[in-house]
């Protein structure tokens, strides 16, 4: 295998920033489905020296981008890398991030068991962010695989992830896959604005009528965070994307919504 050169350790503060910075356009690009540009920023932040840490972390997306911009032997030798590092962790987040990433690599007769493992492996982890990429990949693979039932699983289940964590390229990436698979969102009428939880409509109501998130945690006895969690799952249900359309989208008086 040929050797990668590595830059030499300065001492200097701003080695963790640009290794953050790069990491940080790698999971990016990735996100946007701009594979040769991640793996682009995935390289510089190889080159970092490992004592800083972040450097082992951004092989996933290394991986990632190659696979996607046809570099499958640089690809290969960066699933090496994470390899070793998984079997030294022998965490779940370590295996789950390896089997998610060897997945990329490998012949239909055994991507689909890495996937799931990868799956099982992140689902036990606090890191929800990668489970969700673990179904995006999974649903990608399995639409490419002809199987679009259950790629539209998958992708809707990443989906719905994605939004409620506020990853909006990521969630939109999910989207375009779902669209691939022939599935369309739902046509936003009066009647299907309200299929929203009796929480949320309460919630979007006091947000259109002008108060902020800590008034509505306030009143509502939540906190700020629980406030906007709900408001980012409001918004995609409503086919509107900020605070600000919540006056064209929800009528002046509040309806009560019928639920079961």
């Amino acid at each position: 295998m040929a050797q990668r050169t590595m830059v030499a350790p300065t001492g200097n503060s701003n080695d963790g920033l640009g290794l953050i910075s790069d990491c940080g356009a790698a999971l990016f690009y990735n996100a946007l489905g701009r594979y040769a540009e991640a793996l682009t920023a995935a390289e510089r932040a190889c080159r970092y020296p490992k004592e800083l840490g972040l450097a082992t972390l951004v092989l996933p997306e290394l991986i990632e981008a190659a696979m996607r911009s046809g570099a499958n032997d640089r690809a290969a030798e960066a699933l090496e890398e994470l390899a070793d590092w998984a079997r030294d962790s022998g965490t779940d987040w370590a295996l789950g991030l390896e089997a998610r990433s060897r997945a990329l690599l490998s012949p239909s007769e055994m991507a689909e068991g890495l996937y799931r493992e990868a799956i099982d492996r992140l689902g036990r982890t606090a890191l929800k962010m990668e489970l969700a990429r673990a179904h995006l990949q999974y649903g990608e693979w399995l639409r490419r695989e002809n199987r679009r039932v259950d790629a539209r699983e998958e992708l809707r289940l990443a989906h719905e992830m994605f939004v409620a964590m506020g990853a909006d390229a990521f969630a939109d990436r999910s989207c375009r896959e779902l669209l691939a698979t022939g599935e369309h969102a739902r046509k936003r009428t009066v009647e299907t604005r309200f299929d929203l939880t009796p929480q949320e409509a309460q919630i979007a109501q006091l947000a259109r009528d002008g108060r902020t998130n800590p008034e509505i945690g306030g009143e509502l006895y939540i906190s700020v965070r629980t406030v906007e969690w709900h408001l980012r799952k409001v918004y995609p249900k409503l086919g509107i994307s900020s605070r600000r359309q919540l006056r064209d989208a929800l009528p002046d008086r509040p309806r009560t919504p019928a639920y079961a």
